[in-house]
């Protein structure tokens, strides 16, 4: 299942207006650099910012997505021949060898089901040549991130060009550790039209990742802190034998 929000054509449309800030790439592309990665495969690629970053610095990239619509955006972009988009996910992969894998912003924790989660990170395995390395990030559960998913703390309105004026909530629905569930709210000002979209997050405690990467053969480097948001997330570097 895919949420409307990246599913959905006039809600995938809104995700790079409503979220024009993206340095929380900075530290992803930093670790391309860091390990010499020249080809990349981008996991949950959504609109493709991150994988078009990439392309723009010459490497070669794989973006993988199961949205359609985020596709759709994603491939509409300057320069997006240079990165060859796959409709899917990581479970059913065509070959590749790789350098490097990622999975930024919620990508990991969007994969809910543990059955998924497994077969995504052996796809990502698989996909890595030998000595290549899986990059990704989690919340840290014990910073309660949930807690703020609420009209009061996220409402605002944003000026999206053709769209017009769009109001934009969070309203948290459930939290049954370890599954938060939440719905997005989108009010359209041109025409009044509102959407919405429920979304789970699955919140992996810190020594569970690194137990579900060994089991699926990965050797677990080291776990980092995000630069940009010290103390809230795990940033795990993981890497095939």
């Amino acid at each position: 299942m895919v949420d409307d929000c990246f599913g959905h054509p006039r809600l995938a449309a809104l995700y790079d207006p409503l979220d024009p800030d993206r340095r929380d790439l900075d530290v992803y592309v930093a670790i391309v650099e860091e390990f010499g990665a020249r080809s990349v495969l981008d996991v949950g690629c959504g609109t493709g910012v991150f994988a078009l970053l990439l392309a723009d610095r010459g490497i070669e990239v794989v973006g993988v997505d199961p949205a359609g619509a985020s596709l759709d955006v994603a491939r509409a972009k300057p320069g997006a021949e240079r990165v060859r988009w796959i409709h899917g996910d990581a479970t059913a992969l065509p070959p590749l060898r790789v350098d490097l894998a990622t999975m930024t912003a919620n990508v990991a924790q969007a994969v809910v089901e543990p059955a998924v989660w497994r077969g995504t990170l052996r796809g990502a395995r698989e996909a890595l040549r030998p000595g290549g390395r899986l990059v990704f990030e989690t919340l840290d559960p014990a910073r309660r991130a949930w807690e703020e998913w609420t009209r009061e703390r996220s409402r605002r309105v944003t000026e999206v060009p053709g769209a017009g004026a769009v109001e934009t909530w969070f309203e948290l629905l459930d939290v049954r550790l370890p599954l938060v569930s939440f719905r997005s709210n989108f009010v359209f000002g041109a025409d009044g039209a509102v959407l919405t979209s429920d979304s789970t997050l699955r919140f992996r405690e810190r020594g569970e990742v690194e137990a579900d990467l060994v089991a699926e053969g990965f050797v677990v480097d080291e776990v980092r802190d995000a630069p940009d948001r010290p103390g809230r997330e795990f940033v795990f570097v993981a890497r095939r034998p």
